[in-house]
């Protein structure tokens, strides 16, 4: 049963995982009513496998309870959000279950791990949307200020025609060859390498600013160190460290995005440029209370890149924290997301990015891989028309 046919309750929540995302979202949950106007919630229950973990990771983060089985836990009565933080690889079975129980799913990126699985978790959020029951995939940088600011800049057509983009999300954790196995390096948990990881989040932020979709690609993707120390020796890794893409897309914009895990000294750079017939925009993740900007109707000897700090309460979303100059950080953007979700969720309106635009950067990101292994061109990406700055 939909949360909506007894508004009169507060929403339970609980979420599953607990390990980094799981923690964010929790700093989130814990936030947000003390900064946003949204619909009364309870944080009902943190689940994770280890039972003594998930109890001490659910009294640190404010969840009044923890469990270790999270179909039990979907099936209860005060339960209407599913939260979802897991490894890729148990996102559609817990979302499908989720949303065919009536319950509103967050789940982060990417999608899944695979456009079965994708296209699967897409189908049930369409039929759970018919019954009112939402549902929202976690490209959080979207809730960046400065990059909400972009978007809207772009639309307003402040950059003219939007020619071409590029996107490189670049970290370090990787770079040192002793660091040890996760499954975020095995491809049966983790999907993909820096593909998924990362650039899914430069591919969203793509086509999410320009308001065009990607149709054509041609990827490569590199493996730097194929073993890893395990707990029993030396492990196979069967993903990339590094993703590379050009993208042809509708509105005749070219792209390029570059995402690595082995680029020595980038710690968390989404760096991301746009240029049009107007002017140009730039974008730095760890600068990320600032956006450069560039006004090309100015008389040449004037011009130059001009850095907005994006903190005033006109700037979005920025209305609900500090006075103007005190800047905000990461954590932010999850605050930011979980406030879109609820909002949504008591409006009865559809939250964006939805599980169709999930599953959109899916087939991307599936099109990139199978270019890079032949070495080709794929000219037929399926893609959705992207909604404007005012409908998003």
């Amino acid at each position: 049963m939909s949360y909506r046919t007894n508004p009169s309750k507060p929403l339970g929540v609980a979420a599953i995982g607990y390990a980094f995302m799981g923690k964010a979202h929790s700093n989130a949950w814990r936030n947000v009513a003390s900064f946003f106007d949204v619909p009364a919630f309870q944080q009902k229950v943190l689940v994770g496998r280890d039972a003594g973990q998930v109890a001490e990771a659910a009294e640190k983060y404010g969840w009044a309870e923890s469990a270790t089985d999270w179909r039990a836990v979907i099936a209860r009565d005060d339960i209407h959000i599913v939260d979802i933080c897991t490894p890729g690889w148990m996102h559609a079975e817990i979302a499908i279950a989720a949303l065919e129980a009536g319950k509103h799913v967050l789940v982060e990126k990417p999608l899944a791990n695979t456009i079965a699985e994708a296209e699967a978790m897409t189908t049930a959020a369409a039929a759970a949307r018919g019954r009112g029951v939402q549902s929202m995939v976690g490209f959080n940088y979207r809730r960046v200020p400065a990059l909400a600011m972009a978007r809207e800049l772009i639309a307003e057509g402040r950059l003219g025609i939007v020619r071409h983009v590029r996107a490189a999300y670049l970290q370090d954790w990787l770079a040192d060859d002793k660091a040890p196995m996760t499954w975020r390096l095995r491809k049966e948990t983790a999907g993909s390498g820096a593909l998924g990881d990362i650039a899914s989040h430069a591919i969203d932020q793509v086509q999410h600013l320009t308001g065009q979709a990607v149709t054509e690609v041609t990827g490569t993707l590199r493996t730097f160190v194929a073993e890893r120390p395990g707990p029993n020796g030396p492990e196979e890794v069967t993903v990339d460290d590094a993703a590379w893409a050009t993208l042809g897309m509708t509105g005749n914009i070219s792209a390029s995005v570059e995402a690595s895990r082995v680029a020595t000294g980038q710690k968390n750079s989404l760096r991301i440029e746009v240029y049009g017939s107007l002017g140009s925009l730039t974008f730095d993740l760890e600068n990320l209370n600032e956006l450069n900007f560039l006004d090309a109707t100015t008389p040449v000897r004037e011009q130059g890149f001009r850095r907005i700090l994006v903190n005033e309460p006109e700037h979005p979303y920025l209305d609900a924290w500090w006075p103007q100059g005190h800047i905000i950080g990461w954590e932010h953007t999850f605050t930011h997301q979980i406030r879109d979700f609820l909002v949504a969720i008591d409006a009865g309106a559809a939250p964006s990015p939805s599980f169709e635009e999930g599953l959109q950067v899916q087939r991307i990101l599936a099109a990139v891989e199978k270019s890079a292994n032949n070495k080709s061109t794929l000219t037929a990406v399926e893609h959705k028309s992207y909604a404007t700055a005012e409908e998003a």
